[in-house]
C-alpha cells in the first residue's frame, strides 16, 4: 500500500476532530521480526484544562508532559500495573490534548501479532487499546517519539471505506464528573468486529 505519511498539521488541531479523522488511518510499526499494520477502528479524544477525565486535568508534569508538546508525538503510559495504552499527541495552539487508540483492523504482519500476543487470533489480537499495545509492541520505550519523522512508528492516511460508518458516544470507563463520562468523544466505525465494546 503506498500511501502517504499523516502530517504534522493534521494533528495540530482540535482533539475531537483529530480522533474523528484518525478513523481509517494506519498505524504503521516496523519491527525486527517485520512490519505491521493496523487500520484505525476506535478512538477516543482527551483534552485538558476542563476535561476531568484527562491526564492534563491538573497540568504538566513528567507522565502527561507529550500532551503538552508538539502535535504528532506519541504518549504511552502504564496502567494497572500491567498494560501499556497508545495515545497520539494532538491539539491546537498551546492547549493540551491526545488522543487514545482503542481498537484496530489488522492488515499486515497478523502472524507476528499473534505471537506477540500470547497466540490469541481474530478480533482478540486489537480489539481494544492494551490489546493493541502488545500485538504491535509498543511499550514506554515509544514514549514521545515523532510520529512524523520516525521510521519505525508512524500513521498513513488510508481511507474510510463505502460502508463505513462513524459512530460516537461517551468514552470507556473514564473518570471525572457527569459531564466528562457523558461526553460522545469516543469514535468507532459502526459493525467492525474490531472495536473494544
Amino acid at each position: 500500500m503506498d500511501q502517504a505519511r499523516v502530517p504534522r498539521d493534521y494533528y495540530a488541531r482540535e482533539p475531537i476532530e483529530v480522533a474523528r479523522d484518525l478513523l481509517g488511518t494506519h498505524l504503521v510499526r516496523i519491527t525486527p521480526e517485520g512490519t505491521l499494520m493496523g487500520r484505525i477502528v476506535e478512538t477516543e479524544a482527551y483534552r485538558g484544562i476542563g476535561d476531568p477525565a484527562s491526564h492534563a486535568y491538573r497540568g504538566l508534569t513528567a507522565r502527561n508532559a507529550p500532551m503538552f508538546g508538539e502535535p504528532g508525538h506519541v504518549y504511552v503510559y502504564f496502567i494497572y500495573g500491567m498494560h501499556w495504552m497508545f495515545n497520539i499527541s494532538a491539539h491546537s495552539d498551546s492547549t493540551p490534548g491526545a488522543i487514545l487508540i482503542r481498537a484496530l483492523e489488522p492488515l499486515e504482519g497478523i502472524d507476528i501479532m499473534v505471537r506477540n500476543r500470547g497466540g490469541q487470533v481474530g478480533r482478540q489480537l486489537t480489539n481494544g487499546p492494551a490489546k493493541l499495545a502488545q500485538a504491535f509492541a509498543i511499550d514506554g520505550s515509544l514514549n514521545d517519539v515523532d510520529l512524523c519523522s520516525n521510521d519505525s512508528l508512524y500513521l498513513t492516511t488510508g481511507d474510510l471505506r463505502a460502508d463505513d460508518v462513524i459512530a460516537s458516544g461517551p468514552r470507556v470507563r473514564v473518570t471525572g464528573d457527569e459531564l466528562a463520562r457523558t461526553r460522545p468523544w469516543r469514535f468507532w466505525l459502526a459493525g467492525n468486529r474490531y472495536i473494544s465494546t
